[in-house]
């Protein structure tokens, strides 16, 4: 009888590894992704499968997109450019950025870069201080550990003023925040969208998938997006850190009402609840009168957007185009968009860490510098801690700052969002702030052969994994 069961076994795990070639073939991004999968899971089905039902996707099934799928809210959104159309359209053309967010570029923002954790959290904390109706709070990091107490309590202080506050947090970069987190907050009276409750990911072998967003909203006027999340070492008070460089943006005026948004479509998501009603879409025009748009891409958009946002904004540039990412993985496209740039003499500056935070992704960058730096882009390497800012600036035309990193997950395993301006004074804001980071880099040298053993022998080994790194 064991013997039966155990043949079967075998015949089934086989039969699966067919079903799994099949699917690679019929869905892989590139010929040279399905040839991958196939090996694998033909020479190798036990393994094989395993790792397709958990990696082999890249499409997030099952997403609401209400801006491309709703007709309120598509209309509602003609209505939302209407009211709002710049009065002049921009010199960069917003309208790749527009199709790639099913969103307008709109007029009448506020555009305010906040630079590291205390401008960041001082100016989030003072906002939810002050609210007056609602918290919209998602993150894919939150830590239970000072910052993430002392957010908590600012929530709970807000709902026990009869604010209405939602919070969510993924399920992946949260995995070690404790139940009791959520408990005390919802005992409290802040409705949770708890990761590990309703609708999760890993029952559906999506795990690979994560909610990479970080937004907060107040009372529909003011928002909040960028590369921090919430924990100590995002304050630099983690010593294997030091200094932690980051980048978060604050938002008034109509974009605040697409960040939002975006919020709701994922609360949708995890909660199967829509909450359009119960928020304000009529932001006032802000003081800077800037055009902006929010660019949320994710794997359950149609297209590859993830990718497309960095190639819009590279193939736009004129004169330069800077990049600041913690991360340096790029798919083919954008590898051979950021060569093209440089060798029409467009200044190509991509600015990453020195220090380590991710073994594999630090070592995969290096094998693409050499690539990168015959073609004349610039690789600069920060010095002064941990840079974990994620920001593009084009010319003196548009100046992105967001969740987004210069890599494959982000292109297309991650939820993420850029908020994009199209206008000289933040173009201004960023360049000021990229200057004083690369006068804390070096401009990196080296070729890959003269490097240590380590990064010789790991980067082409790290290289192989790009896919979902």
């Amino acid at each position: 009888m064991w013997t039966a069961l155990l043949v079967a076994l075998v015949l089934a795990l086989q039969a699966a590894a067919v079903w799994c070639a099949w699917r690679a073939i019929a869905s892989a991004r590139t010929p040279q992704g399905a040839v991958g999968w196939v090996v694998v899971l033909l020479a190798a089905p036990y393994i094989g499968v395993i790792l397709y039902l958990f990696l082999g996707h890249h499409r997030y099934r099952g997403y609401l997109i209400s801006r491309r799928d709703s007709e309120r809210v598509i209309q509602a959104l003609r209505d939302h450019a209407q009211n709002n159309a710049p009065e002049s359209r921009p010199t960069l053309d917003p309208g790749p950025f527009e199709k790639i967010a099913a969103l307008p570029a709109v007029r009448g923002n506020g555009f305010r870069s906040l630079i590291d954790g205390k401008e960041t959290f001082d100016a989030i904390f003072s906002a939810i201080d002050a609210a007056e109706s609602y918290v919209l709070v998602q993150f894919y990091i939150v830590r239970d550990d000072g910052l993430g107490r002392a957010f908590r309590d600012r929530l709970i202080a807000a709902a026990g003023r009869g604010v209405k506050v939602r919070f969510m947090a993924d399920a992946v970069g949260s995995y070690g925040l404790p139940d009791s987190y959520y408990r005390t907050l919802s005992r409290a009276g802040v409705e949770i969208a708890h990761p590990r409750e309703g609708r999760r990911p890993r029952w559906r072998f999506q795990i690979n998938f994560r909610n990479h967003r970080k937004t907060v909203v107040v009372d529909g006027r003011v928002g909040f997006t960028g590369g921090l999340n919430v924990g100590d070492e995002y304050m630099g008070l983690d010593p294997a850190f030091g200094n932690w460089r980051d980048t978060h943006v604050e938002l008034s005026g109509p974009i605040v009402a697409q960040l939002q948004l975006i919020f709701a479509e994922d609360w949708h998501w995890a909660k199967h609840e829509v909450i359009l009603d119960a928020l304000d879409w009529t932001p006032p025009h802000a003081a800077g009168n800037m055009t902006a748009l929010l660019v949320p891409t994710g794997p359950a958009d149609a297209m590859e957007t993830g990718a497309l946002f960095f190639i819009s904004a590279i193939v736009a540039a004129k004169t330069r185009v800077w990049i600041a990412s913690p991360y340096l993985v790029p798919d083919t496209d954008v590898l051979s968009a950021l060569k093209q740039a440089a060798l029409r003499g467009v200044e190509v500056r991509i600015l990453v860490p020195e220090v380590i935070d991710h073994q594999i992704p630090w070592l995969a960058a290096f094998a693409y510098f050499d690539e990168l730096r015959r073609a004349g882009v610039e690789i600069w390497r920060y010095t002064d801690g941990f840079m974990h800012s994620k920001v593009v600036l084009v010319d003196d035309t548009l100046a992105a700052i967001g969740t987004t990193n210069l890599d494959n997950r982000s292109f297309r395993l991650n939820f993420e969002a850029m908020a994009v301006a199209f206008d000289i004074r933040a173009a201004e804001e960023v360049e000021a702030f990229l200057v004083r980071d690369f006068a804390r880099a070096y401009q990196l040298d080296k070729t890959l052969p003269e490097q240590r053993a380590r990064i010789r022998l790991g980067a082409p080994v790290a290289r192989l994994f790009a896919p979902v790194l």
